[in-house]
């Protein structure tokens, strides 16, 4: 059984790039290119899985780093070497490119609007109550992936036919979490998908989450790399 869904969430595939360079703590000008390459053709798959919307130009990216791959896979003499330029200079000069101009993007971003106090006054981003004992790091949505990835591949197969009595939808979900957030301080991921899910509450509840999060409603943080997903509303209630 497939689940239709289109979703724009992803900020493209220099953002994607990027995320696995900070997660690899690696030199953007000296990119380890066949392991990144390999991390992104995962993602590519994961993106594939959850039928999502994928846009050509990740398609295109990942064409451009198997090349840049097999180029600096090639055995090449001293001198063509040292004559050849680096296949991943391009690349590179795109990246920090991106990356100047999304420093830039969150520096406007928060800065406060003029007329704010015409407006409802809401809580700062970064005012998210947690335990002390207890530091949280926000996640993104690459993150996020990764961690939706673990809990499908430690769900069991599902080997019966599913009739759908009824269809779920995409917004109804959305709805749902916000309720439950604004009932509740905050909740685990697990703690919305129930303690047995279907792998299709799972990936609805993946996607409304990554919905929720580009919309800026919703903030996701985890203890460690491996804890467990909780979510806060991103401006607390007036």
């Amino acid at each position: 059984m497939t689940y239709e869904v289109k979703l724009d969430i992803f900020e493209g595939p220099l953002d994607l790039l990027l995320y696995l360079i900070k997660k690899n703590e690696v030199d953007i000008y000296n990119i380890p290119i066949a392991a990144v390459t390999d991390q992104y053709l995962q993602h590519l798959e994961a993106m594939k899985s959850l039928n999502l919307d994928m846009a050509g130009e990740y398609l295109v990216m990942a064409s451009t780093l198997i090349h840049i791959k097999s180029r600096m896979l090639l055995p090449r003499e001293e001198e063509e070497e040292a004559e050849e330029a680096d296949p991943r200079a391009e690349l590179v000069r795109q990246l920090t490119e991106y990356q100047a101009f999304k420093e830039a993007a969150l520096k406007l971003d928060s800065r406060h609007l003029l007329g704010r106090d015409t407006f409802k006054r809401e809580a700062p981003l970064e005012t998210v109550e947690v335990d002390e004992d207890e530091a949280l790091v926000e996640l993104n949505v690459f993150d996020l992936a990764a961690a939706f990835q673990r809990i499908v591949s430690s769900l069991k197969k599902e080997e019966t036919l599913e009739i759908e009595v009824e269809r779920m939808l995409l917004s109804d979900r959305i709805n749902e979490i916000m309720e439950r957030l604004q009932e509740e301080k905050d909740v685990t991921f697990l703690g919305l998908v129930g303690e047995s899910p279907s792998r299709k509450i799972v990936i609805y509840t993946f996607l409304a989450v990554l919905e929720l999060m580009k919309l800026r409603l919703v903030r996701a943080f985890q203890a460690s790399p491996f804890g467990p997903i909780r979510l806060f509303l991103a401006v607390e209630e007036g």
